[in-house]
């Protein structure tokens, strides 16, 4: 069995999904569903005895030591976060409680019970830990893409929060002993996107006629990862990845915010046309966030070299299935849309 933290969010509930679709291998799935954890995410899996859900906090020591002692997991995936940057603007101290302490309690519990072990228990045991491009810092526009010795350089609460818990797990491993292995992802995209990110938030505004909000000059790089993509990486690190090493996870699709905006309004104008005109006419330009940086890059030549991942989705394949997906679930975004997080958005949002 394995250990999923997170697991009920748009990345963990991808993942958990896309494990028990290639593996009978079970999987204990722990998530606060706090606003981004969703259990409709896992629908499919209902009544399916080789998914454990358990409603719980990273930083509840005594439980997750219970879940180890219970299931006793070869492995761990952490994927559990606060995540938005807006979110880390308004409210850095749910980042650091949740990245930084729960990375702690994490790291703590599994080393307890990895030192239970013996053996090939013991040899084989795993703990990723799942992370982000942004720690890397900002990239000047002809700068080359960050690779896993790139100096860190976080410019928001959430980087910054992501960064310490990117610490946590290399010093477990050089103090410790403890079998870590770290990725370091671009954006990620596809089913399940919880709708106050870039490309679920374009979607669900177009389809309702509301404006599409575009920070600044829309000129913001960033490399694009389909989700499932991201999964096999994942699946790829724990199967023969070496413990102590950083992967950078990319998908090779460096694009501005402004060009993802118009190829969904082109994508929607051809699969949902509106009898009002173009999506694009909803484009609006709103004050750049605080400290927004200019452009992500990932290189991912080492987890090809290595471990002989590499995307099998390109953006045009991606975005088309992501666009097809939000048109078919409508009542899962309606769901989500729902209650705090729409008074969130229309808060931070509605003003700018």
């Amino acid at each position: 069995m394995i250990l999923v933290t997170g697991g009920a969010g748009f990345i963990g509930a991808n993942f958990v999904l896309d494990w028990l679709r290639t593996s009978d291998e079970p999987v204990a799935n722990l998530d606060a569903l706090t606003y981004a954890g969703n259990l409709e995410n896992l629908a499919s899996l209902k009544g399916d005895s080789r998914h454990v859900f358990v409603q719980g906090d990273i930083c509840d020591r005594a439980l997750v030591d219970r879940l180890f002692a219970k299931h006793r997991p070869r492995a761990i995936v952490h994927f559990a976060a606060e995540s938005h940057v807006d979110r880390s603007i308004h409210g850095p101290g749910d980042f650091v409680r949740t990245n930084v302490n729960g990375t702690f309690t994490l790291l703590e519990a599994a080393r307890g019970h990895w030192m239970s072990l013996e053996g090939e228990a013991k040899e084989g045991f795993r703990f990723h830990h799942v992370s982000t491009d942004e720690v890397y810092g900002s990239l000047g526009p002809n700068d080359p893409a960050f690779t896993e010795t790139k100096t860190y350089e976080p410019n928001s609460p959430y980087s910054a929060s992501k960064a310490a818990s990117d610490h946590l797990v290399r010093a477990w491993h050089h103090t410790y002993g403890l079998p870590v292995t770290t990725s370091n992802c671009s954006n990620n995209y596809g089913p399940y996107h919880f709708p106050e990110k870039l490309i679920p938030l374009m979607i669900a505004n177009a389809l309702a006629g509301k404006p599409l909000p575009v920070y600044g000059d829309g000129m913001q790089i960033r490399d694009w990862l389909f989700v499932t993509d991201h999964c096999s990486a994942i699946r790829a690190i724990l199967a023969q990845g070496t413990p102590g090493e950083v992967y950078n996870v990319g998908g090779w699709n460096e694009k501005p915010n402004i060009e993802i905006v118009n190829t969904l309004c082109a994508l929607l104008d051809e699969l949902k046309p509106d009898p009002a005109g173009s999506y694009r006419r909803l484009i609006t330009y709103v004050t750049d966030r605080p400290g927004h940086d200019r452009r992500y890059a990932i290189d991912a030549r080492k987890i090809e070299r290595e471990l002989g991942w590499r995307p099998a989705e390109t953006f045009d394949t991606g975005i088309r299935k992501t666009v097809e997906w939000y048109l078919a679930n409508q009542d899962w975004v309606a769901h989500v849309q729902s209650g705090a997080y729409r008074d969130w958005v229309e808060t931070n949002y509605a003003a700018r």
